[in-house]
């Protein structure tokens, strides 16, 4: 694997540059985050997110299995699938997709909690500070805010996309 610590994309010519990857990240709102879980089993779940700034925001329940994980450890991968067009009679799938390797932490800081908990909550309801405010106020004492710092990220699209 040479000197990085993460694998080259065998087929380049598929290959998506880094600004058309963070493309998708920014408009794409939900992804499969993968985590190392119980018992060394992978544990892959499907997540609502942010992005901003090569980070990745999440937020989930005080406890549970993702929570376990992510405390036992800190690599995960981010899986988003932008495209899945099925051509039947071609056999193949027109397919644009993007994966994030990097480290994932719980955020114990109040303020950027609360931070990130705004910037959650206009991503899925932009123009609503009052009812934001309120949902954060009744909420974040229930919710943990997790942040994905991206190390390494990949996009790669279907063949016949690329030679459109």
């Amino acid at each position: 694997m040479g000197m990085s610590k993460f694998r080259e994309m065998r087929r380049k010519r598929q290959q998506l540059s880094e600004v058309e990857s963070i493309g998708i990240l920014q408009k794409a709102t939900a992804g499969t985050l993968a985590l190392l879980g119980d018992n060394d089993y992978p544990y892959a779940v499907p997540i609502s997110y942010v992005y901003h700034e090569r980070k990745l925001y999440f937020h989930s329940a005080l406890a549970g299995h993702k929570v376990d994980a992510i405390r036992n450890c800190d690599k995960a991968s981010f899986c988003i699938i932008d495209k899945d067009d099925v051509q039947p009679e071609k056999y193949t799938t027109f397919f644009r997709s993007v994966i994030a390797f990097g480290r994932i932490h719980i955020i114990e800081d109040e303020t950027e909690k609360l931070a990130m908990a705004r910037m959650l909550g206009n991503r899925y309801n932009p123009n609503n500070d009052e009812s934001l405010q309120k949902e954060i106020e009744s909420g974040l004492s229930r919710m943990l805010m997790i942040r994905f710092d991206i190390e390494h990220l990949t996009g790669k699209e279907a063949i016949e996309l690329v030679k459109r």
